[in-house]
């Protein structure tokens, strides 16, 4: 019954989630297919391919700089401004992307592509997501968000592996224009059904000089971040959740930035077995994520659950970079079943050692070091990648720069397993740095 009364805390959400939906499942069907259309239009007749891998981590690089930023403006501006328009402006940049390599993939368009990628992955990548959960907070009771969350990202989950069937079917020249019409008629969906759920009311704001707006703006970003930091560096467990989390996106990050190519290079996978493994990992992350982890959470607890799904990518990360047969790669995907619990783990743990009125802060601020980890990774994976796939190799290793990611997570598994979890320690200090930061202003 309880479960009933969680599925209909979804209905309001339904011209929400549709499109949504449909819009995971157009981006995910082109991701098998982007290592091909790359790889031929760059490295012709050649399986191994420095540059597209080059230019990947170059764009994880740029658009982890730069959606530090763009990522929490969008934020701030939908609780201002709506929901409604923001989710139909990022969703909308996704299209452009694609109707290049629609149009044509020869070299040109595909630099072209990576260049309009790099620019709607800055606006979209995140964006589309973290509004959705606003908007879905501002029409879901409280006391059924976590529930109603858990269903979102299980739908994520169940887009991603319809978008890989896609993928599998789909003749290749279909696919972009394919996705192409799923984005639009996702725009024109909701832009004639979503309801928005923020009530804008006219302001009576001082008025200001342009400087004065200007520093202003400033003030505010800056002691926003202060406080945070202030959170988070005086609680022992935020303290060793923000470098858990820094360690294993820094792993992760960087194998899921080459791994496609390594596999290509390695073993000739193509589009249909790369849809086939994505498919392994997102039916995985279904069964944990709405089965699973709620099941376990009540008997062993997060920090369990979260040592258990690092130990799982250490070992995801070297059956991947030890691979000696083209099976191996299918029993590494099999461990997405459990590393994909790292990130509810993670959240969990992060919510219950913050008061509510600084979840916001807290969560925004660890995500930072995150995106530090998207925009430091690439940097190492890309040439060491490259290296040890050409023949100037120091030694027969093709995988050894995803085992030398695996590092991270060791690093992360360490800290893990020191955590000392205490809510109600966490919260003292919070309201200690509040007071603390009043008291300064």
């Amino acid at each position: 019954m309880a479960w009933l009364s969680d599925m209909r805390e979804v209905r309001p959400l339904v011209h929400l989630l549709v499109p949504l939906c449909i819009h995971w499942i157009a981006g995910e069907m082109t991701v098998s297919v982007i290592v091909d259309v790359t790889t031929s239009a760059l490295c012709p007749g050649e399986s191994t391919c420095s540059k597209a891998i080059y230019i990947n981590g170059l764009q994880q690089t740029i658009v982890g700089i730069f959606k530090m930023v763009v990522l929490p403006l969008m934020g701030q501006l939908s609780d201002e401004h709506g929901r409604k328009p923001f989710i139909i402006i990022t969703m909308s940049t996704t299209i452009f992307p694609f109707a290049i390599l629609a149009w044509h993939q020869s070299e040109e368009f595909v630099y072209a592509y990576y260049v309009v990628r790099t620019i709607s992955n800055i606006i979209s990548q995140g964006s589309v997501f973290c509004i959705s959960l606003a908007y879905a907070a501002d029409v879901v009771n409280e006391s059924k968000r976590a529930a109603v969350f858990s269903w979102i990202t299980g739908l994520l989950s169940a887009s991603h592996v319809l978008g890989d069937v896609l993928a599998l079917f789909l003749p290749e020249k279909y696919i972009f224009v394919v996705a192409i019409a799923l984005l639009i008629f996702c725009i024109v969906y909701m832009k004639f059904f979503l309801v928005e759920t923020v009530i804008l009311t006219p302001r009576n704001s001082p008025k200001l000089g342009c400087w004065a707006k200007i520093v202003d703006v400033f003030q505010q970003r800056y002691k926003s971040m202060k406080t945070a930091a202030e959170i988070v560096i005086f609680s022992p467990t935020l303290r060793g959740m923000a470098l858990i989390s820094f360690f294993y996106e820094l792993g992760m990050s960087g194998i899921s930035t080459v791994l496609l190519y390594y596999l290509k290079a390695v073993f000739g996978f193509n589009k249909n077995q790369f849809s086939e493994l994505l498919m392994m990992v997102g039916i995985g992350s279904i069964f944990s994520q709405i089965l699973l982890l709620p099941m376990l959470n009540p008997l062993v607890g997060e920090k369990v659950i979260l040592c258990s799904a690092l130990l799982a990518s250490i070992a995801y990360a070297w059956l991947y970079g030890l691979a000696w047969a083209p099976w191996v790669p299918y029993l590494s995907a099999s461990f997405g079943i459990i590393y994909v619990l790292v990130n509810p783990s993670t959240h969990a743990i992060i919510s219950n050692a913050s008061s509510s009125s600084n979840q916001g802060k807290v969560q925004t601020f660890i995500a930072g070091t995150q995106s530090i980890s998207d925009l430091l990774s690439p940097i190492a994976m890309s040439p060491l990648t490259a290296w040890f796939l050409s023949s100037n190799a120091p030694f027969d290793c093709k995988g050894f720069s995803i085992i030398s990611a695996s590092i991270c997570m060791i690093i992360s598994l360490c800290f893990a397993c020191l955590l000392k979890p205490d809510s109600s320690w966490s919260n003292d200090i919070e309201d200690s740095s509040e007071n603390l930061l009043l008291s300064d202003n």
